[in-house]
């Protein structure tokens, strides 16, 4: 399991370092640009909506944004 989780914290810097570069492209569109600062932001945040100590509640913020961002990705 450590293994797994391990694997999705690599994935999700690589996901978060593409959204940075796309950010950064001019060609992306700058409704696009603002939803990747927006992401990129709120991953590095140390705020959360929901504080990380509150179990499993703390967490589902930061899952929810992920899948919205990243599963929408896929269209």
């Amino acid at each position: 399991m450590l293994d797994r989780l391990k694997e999705w914290a690599r994935t999700l810097r690589i996901e978060l370092y593409a959204l940075y570069v796309a950010y950064r492209d001019p060609r992306v569109p700058w409704y696009a640009r603002l939803m990747a600062a927006c992401v990129v932001g709120y991953a590095c945040s140390p705020v959360d909506l929901i504080p990380d100590p509150i179990p499993i509640l703390g967490y589902l913020d930061d899952l929810i944004i992920v899948l919205l961002v990243f599963g929408s990705r896929s269209n």
